[in-house]
């Protein structure tokens, strides 16, 4: 096998939640527990952070690989999905896994595969823990995938937990209320091991109170210990914040270089568990100045309010839930154009009504579909679209789509490409 023969392999030979949706979600941990055990639990040859969240999971754990890595850590990176190519998954100090790597892994145990019949997500993991552990990190920074207490990564016995926040999203898995979200997340929170809350919500807060108190397990709500009263952009693209701990100036002009106003959440959840982390790594100052700096040149985030062009201005961005839409939204009323062009398409399972009440109705539309299986048609998008009065036309290419928009915007607009993560993952 090749690499791309791999990649058919594990894109079309196994259940995958982000191209099927429900078919390929499994309600335990039988799976991985196997693949654990044919392995011989490379989790334990390694330090590790856990992080889920409904929104900023991914932001948070590439924040903390990066100040690790410039503190000198060999630091190893789990997160998902991947945008362009299945590498973007599994990193070490901002490098992706080897292609020969994929390649021998799944040949090597292809017959054990096909005998257990994991997922795609579930031989992701395994995969990402042996690289880790034959490479020898020092820390793994691992991101959940939907949930928690079922998801494939909570075999590991972390350092530090965090969940950035709960809002609601995968609810036919996760459950249809904040409270019940908030519980499946919950379920990353191990015995004595700290836990880091990015938002205090009144929905969710005596959730992880209760849970926290059951484990013994020392809890903190970031945004109850700091504080940024506003942010400011500089002229090389990157955000400035003054950041309080209390009422003492602990980080002045902390810059971050992430445009999303959305951001300033997931640094206060950052520094928060940097400060826990200070009492097991070497951390000093000019490392999380450093690291925060240049999180993009060094973990290679992407598709987090990315410019990827000028006159006009095009933005694309991942948000594709009821929050994270909401927070893009935010930032688009902050950004100043003439006329705006919106690039939007998402996937059959969302709650699509609630996304498209929400979105601008004097911009003009043009309704794609990304290249996977759950996408929405992009017509019957159009069509539950102009029940809210959302005007445009529709393409089944992403790519078409933003031609379409650039052939109509002038220099002073605004072009935004998103709605789905794969959207994003089809332009960049």
């Amino acid at each position: 096998m090749n690499y791309s023969q791999t990649l058919e392999y594990l894109f079309n030979s196994l259940p995958m939640f982000q191209r099927q949706g429900k078919a390929a979600y499994k309600a335990n941990l039988d799976n991985t527990h196997a693949l654990d055990k044919h392995f011989g639990h490379p989790h334990h040859r390694f330090k590790s952070i856990h992080i889920a969240g409904t929104n900023g999971k991914g932001s948070v754990s590439h924040m903390l690989a990066s100040v690790l890595q410039k503190a000198g850590y060999k630091t190893g990176l789990y997160t998902s999905p991947h945008l362009k190519d299945f590498r973007e998954r599994i990193k070490i100090n901002g490098i992706e896994i080897p292609k020969v790597y994929v390649t021998d892994f799944v040949k090597n145990n292809k017959v054990f595969f096909e005998k257990l019949k994991p997922s795609f997500f579930e031989i992701t993991v395994a995969m990402a823990f042996q690289y880790f552990a034959d490479e020898n990190v020092y820390v793994a920074v691992i991101e959940t995938g939907m949930g928690g207490r079922l998801d494939s990564t909570n075999i590991i016995n972390p350092l530090l937990s965090v969940i950035t926040n709960i809002s609601k999203d995968h609810t036919q898995f996760l459950g249809d209320t904040f409270e019940k979200i908030a519980g499946e997340k919950a379920g990353i929170i191990k015995k004595s091991t700290p836990i880091v809350i990015g938002e205090s919500q009144k929905e969710t807060k005596q959730v992880f109170l209760n849970k926290a108190k059951e484990l013994n397990a020392p809890l903190y709500f970031a945004d109850e210990t700091f504080r940024i009263d506003y942010a400011l952009q500089t002229i090389d693209e990157k955000q400035s914040f003054n950041v309080y701990k209390a009422n003492d100036l602990l980080y002045p002009d902390l810059k971050i270089d992430l445009l999303g106003l959305y951001q300033k959440k997931n640094l206060i959840t950052s520094l928060q568990a940097i400060d826990i982390l200070k009492a097991k790594f070497n951390i000093d100052k000019e490392d999380i100045y450093q690291g925060l700096s240049n999180i993009q040149g060094n973990t290679g985030l992407k598709g987090r309010w990315q410019i990827i062009g000028h006159n006009p201005r095009i933005v694309c961005d991942t948000g594709h839930n009821e929050a994270g839409i909401r927070e893009v939204l935010n930032q688009i009323k902050n950004t100043p154009y003439r006329k705006l062009y919106m690039v939007i398409g998402v996937v059959n399972d969302k709650n699509i009504d609630t996304i498209l009440s929400l979105l601008p109705k004097d911009a003009e539309y043009v309704f794609t579909r990304a290249s996977i299986p759950r996408a929405l048609n992009e017509k019957e998008l159009a069509h539950k679209a102009e029940k809210f009065e959302l005007k445009g036309i529709s393409t089944s290419n992403v790519r078409e789509a933003l031609e379409i928009a650039k052939s109509k915007a002038e220099a002073t607009d605004m072009i935004f490409v998103g709605g789905s993560t794969f959207v994003v993952a089809d332009i960049i």
